[in-house]
């Protein structure tokens, strides 16, 4: 099997790199907005030219957690501003699928701010299995998580919102662009393609509709909600179910339909998704996206 690539990030960030270098360097700070870190600890060190020593620790969820060392290897300035900093990773952990790394991150002033970049790549554990986990999921994952965190770094840089509103807003806007489309698509195929309700052929027949158009609706919903989920950063979204919402119940009120008035009725499930339509079109003003930054080594261009 080839060996996939190093995992290359680089972002342009409008900053002097004094605050750039400050916010990456100390630990407390880093942790903050790098998505790849619960904790970060610097290890005492007699003197600033001994390599410094840190343990990681990233949780995974449901309790359980994954720790390592690393071991910052160096500092070089260069004649041109530029800055560069080494590193050595590992894990000794039998949960963490990253046996050995190393990497750099390297800071370069430019006229329109500083080019901020990474490089890093690592071996794994768990024989063939490990490698193929590896190219196909936590290599790519990974990867974006690493151009989410940069992009999350430059909107605090830049003075634009702090890591923890960024990843709040993030949740947000998940949880209620996923919400719209579960509703979608649970409206659309189970009581319309799966069971055909009867409160479906009902509410057709009283808008002058054929029952036989009941999975082709039905159909077209489901497509809503898978559309929903691929237009992950269009705003726009939002405001055109919000409209639909809308639409759909003066509709309903227009036509004097008894369910209406009935118990979890489609009013109700209107106002719900409209309200969650907002809620997303508000959360999504600014986001970190892993999109804002370049992905694929130069080097390898050539």
């Amino acid at each position: 099997m080839r060996k996939p690539p190093g995992i290359y990030v680089e972002i342009l960030i409008k900053a002097e790199l004094s605050r750039v270098w400050r916010l990456t360097q100390d630990p407390d700070q880093h942790e903050r907005w790098d998505l790849r870190f619960t904790r970060i600890q610097y290890l005492p060190r007699k003197s600033s030219a001994e390599p410094q020593h840190f343990l990681y620790e990233t949780r995974l969820g449901f309790g359980l957690r994954v720790a390592g060392t690393g071991e910052s290897v160096g500092e070089r300035a260069a004649e041109e501003g530029e800055v560069t900093s080494s590193l050595k990773f590992a894990s000794d952990d039998r949960k963490s699928l990253i046996r050995t790394g190393a990497g750099y991150w390297k800071y370069i002033p430019a006229a329109d701010g500083l080019r901020f970049f990474t490089w890093y790549d690592y071996t794994v554990r768990f024989g063939i299995l490990g490698r193929l986990l590896d190219r196909f999921a936590f290599r790519p994952l990974i990867g974006w998580a690493t151009a989410w965190s940069f992009d999350r770094l430059r909107l605090w840089v830049e003075g634009t919102q702090s890591p923890e509103v960024s990843l709040t807003l993030c949740l947000i806007h998940a949880v209620a662009r996923l919400a719209i489309a579960f509703i979608w698509i649970w409206q659309g195929l189970v009581p319309k393609l799966l069971y055909n309700h009867v409160d479906e052929l009902r509410m057709l027949t009283q808008t002058g509709l054929s029952p036989s158009m009941l999975p082709w609706i039905g159909a077209g919903e489901v497509l809503v909600g898978v559309l929903i989920v691929c237009t992950w950063r269009k705003r726009v979204i939002f405001i055109a179910n919000a409209a639909l919402m809308i639409a759909l119940t003066m509709l309903m009120v227009a036509e004097g339909s008894p369910y209406v008035v009935a118990e979890f009725n489609p009013m109700t499930l209107n106002a719900a998704m409209f309200a969650l339509a907002i809620i997303g079109w508000f959360a999504s003003t600014i986001l970190p996206s892993a999109g804002n930054c370049k992905r694929v080594d130069p080097r390898r261009q050539i």
